[in-house]
């Protein structure tokens, strides 16, 4: 069984930054991938990013954070990064971190980001 503990969020002004972060514990043997979605009220649950744990990293972005946001990842401490600059009112969400396993996969708790004017 995995855990995953999501940290980072709050509130920030438009063009500010947040950094949020998910480390994975429990029982992990092996990570295909681990990333973000993103839930705001009334709109559908989107991928933002997410990384390949083996090679070099693939990474993907939503074209909507691309430029803005980075992903990364921290194999020994099982924990995924998400750089977020240049936010804008329309990032704020329920941050929700994803991990891929071989035949199984999780969900974070979510955390709220806000970005207010």
């Amino acid at each position: 069984q995995v855990q995953l503990v999501e940290s980072g969020g709050g509130l920030v002004q438009p063009g500010g930054s947040l950094r949020l972060s998910c480390a994975a514990s429990g029982s992990i043997v092996r990570i295909y991938a681990m990333g973000w979605y993103r839930q705001a009220p009334g709109i559908q649950r989107e991928l933002v990013a997410a990384i390949t744990s083996g090679g070099g990293g693939s990474t993907n972005y939503a074209d909507s954070v691309k430029g803005r946001f980075t992903i990364s990842r921290d194999n020994a401490k099982n924990t995924v990064y998400l750089q977020m600059n240049s936010l804008k009112p329309e990032d704020t969400a329920v941050y929700y971190c994803r991990y891929w396993g071989t035949s199984d996969n999780y969900w974070g708790q979510g955390t709220q980001v806000t970005v207010s004017s």
